[in-house]
């Protein structure tokens, strides 16, 4: 079985929906984890917007990448362009890395209306990442 990790900032959004999609889409054909260079929490937002697609993910929680080092994993994902900065510096050099820039929903500001497109754009991009993902992976 094939360890991911996906890495971001905080831990706190894209990093959750690419966890949760991840799962969905590979089907205990991989261990998921996911993690941040940073612990901000899960955003109550990023929940809220999986929900609407029938995916739970008010379990999962925020974790640090120091939590993982002693796991050997197969692929690690980068969504945000600062984890891919420090990435090399804490991966194992034997995973094969992915990045792929997300926007971060939890950093536009506006009204409800804004916010709320913001999340449903980042998380539809990334549900088709993971998909494409595991279908050419996995």
């Amino acid at each position: 079985m094939k360890n991911i990790l996906v890495l971001c900032t905080g831990n706190s959004c894209r990093s959750q929906i690419a966890h949760a999609y991840l799962k969905y889409f590979s089907f205990k054909k991989a261990n998921i984890y996911s993690a941040g260079i940073e612990k901000h929490g899960v955003n109550p937002r990023a929940i809220a917007i999986m929900q609407e697609d029938g995916i739970d993910i008010s379990e999962q929680s925020s974790n640090l990448v120091e939590e993982y080092l002693d796991i050997e994993f197969d692929f690690v994902i980068t969504v945000c362009d600062h984890a891919k900065e420090v990435c090399p510096e804490i991966a194992s050099n034997q995973s094969v890395r992915f990045h792929q820039n997300f926007r971060d929903p939890s950093k536009v500001r506006g009204n409800t209306q804004k916010i709320y497109d913001a999340f449903e754009e980042t998380r539809n991009q990334i549900k088709d990442y993971c998909r494409s993902f595991v279908k050419h992976n996995l």
